[in-house]
């Protein structure tokens, strides 16, 4: 006899959620979507109930999983919204968007007090690695809470318990450091080589052999020269997670000199109208500031 699977409820259907929901729909998990366009939740409708409002996906609803765009977004949908006293006793939220560590510190003793459990569990790998159900997933929660989760990270990626509730977003923040950090860096790198004169791709080629070499090289560098900035990840959003990175810092009396430094180009990046760029789109303002373009047979003038 087949264990039955667990009645999902997932609340945000956009970049990542869509390709999370095709991914547990194909599992056979049974589903109830909510997005605040409804219209996202369409191309699911034939195999799951599409509910009107936050609240009324998740009264019946097993487990809770929410993709969305930050603290403020998860605080509208999961408290204001009424979904958290929704719930039934026993289930059990995974919150897979990038918020605060304390936002999902204080959601997990809310969910406590209604008998509910608590993951955090942002993820990493953009819309590809969901797609692909190739996700590094990074849980906070107790052991107890990760178990349950489970097999439905199965589904998506690679689950990583880091530790207690909020440890999960820690990670995410560390993860967001390096990402913005590293994109920048090969923004910086490729556009130094073609202004000498270089190939920019046979530069990056050749870096991948060596110790640069990096997944961010890999793909970003070889957006960056096919200038394909469709967003997988949009530069907003790398803003957001840059800022929240900074403010953790702050609240643990850290000075984090590299993660300020590009939170500052995203910030210009953004003000200069590509806030929907993907954050590979970093190159954009670094081209800005120094009116060149980066092409494939080196510098080229600015567009």
């Amino acid at each position: 006899m087949t264990k039955k699977l667990p009645h999902i409820a997932l609340l945000g259907i956009g970049l990542m959620g869509g390709p999370i929901a095709r991914n547990l729909l194909d599992a056979g998990f049974p589903m109830t979507l909510w997005n605040r366009t409804a219209s996202k939740c369409e191309p699911f409708a034939s195999e799951a109930t599409v509910a009107d409002t936050p609240a009324n996906a998740v009264r019946t609803a097993d487990v809770v999983i929410t993709m969305l765009e930050n603290s403020a977004v998860v605080e509208q949908v999961m408290i204001a919204s009424g979904a958290m006293a929704a719930m039934k006793p026993g289930a059990l939220v995974i919150d897979m968007s990038s918020i605060q560590p304390s936002v999902a510190r204080r959601h997990a003793a809310l969910a406590a007090e209604k008998g509910v459990g608590y993951v955090d569990a942002p993820v990493s790998g953009g819309t590809l690695g969901a797609q692909e159900a190739r996700l590094s997933i990074m849980a906070g929660g107790s052991e107890e809470d990760v178990l349950r989760a489970r097999p439905i990270f199965e589904v998506l990626g690679k689950c990583t318990r880091i530790g207690p509730v909020g440890a999960g977003q820690l990670a995410k923040l560390a993860n967001q450091a390096i990402v913005g950090i590293t994109i920048g860096a090969v923004s910086e790198a490729l556009l130094l080589a073609a202004k000498g004169g270089a190939d920019p791709a046979a530069v990056r080629e050749a870096l991948m052999g060596g110790f640069a070499g990096s997944r961010i090289l890999e793909l970003h560098g070889q957006r960056m020269i096919d200038r394909d900035f469709a967003p997988g990840a949009p530069a907003r959003i790398q803003l957001k997670d840059l800022r929240m990175i900074l403010d953790e810092a702050r609240a643990e009396g850290l000075t984090l000199p590299l993660s300020q430094q590009v939170h500052n180009e995203y910030l210009s990046l953004v003000a200069n109208g590509h806030s929907d760029a993907d954050h590979s789109g970093l190159l954009l303002e670094l081209e800005h500031i120094n009116g060149t373009r980066l092409a494939a047979n080196g510098p080229g003038p600015k567009e």
